[in-house]
């Protein structure tokens, strides 16, 4: 006679030490940001449409060519 298996346990939950580390990652992504400079506001509206579309780079472009034009007008001014 076949016996039912058991349901599948829950993964554990990480300990705490991990959590810290991804609060850590969101810092360090925020210092990413703010080295834009005026572009960073244009990537965070990227990464507002990206979420919103679940990931569709096509219903993005507008943010997209956005951002590259603000990394364009950026880099020029550099060179001058």
């Amino acid at each position: 006679m076949d016996k039912a298996a058991p349901p599948p346990k829950s993964p554990p939950l990480p300990p705490p030490h991990e959590t810290a580390l991804h609060q850590d990652d969101a810092t360090d992504e925020d210092e990413n940001v703010k080295q834009l400079g005026d572009c960073s506001a244009v990537y965070l509206s990227l990464q507002d449409c990206l979420i919103n579309s679940n990931r569709d780079w096509k219903s993005c472009q507008k943010e997209v060519q956005a951002l590259k034009a603000c990394n364009e007008r950026r880099n020029n001014s550099k060179k001058k």
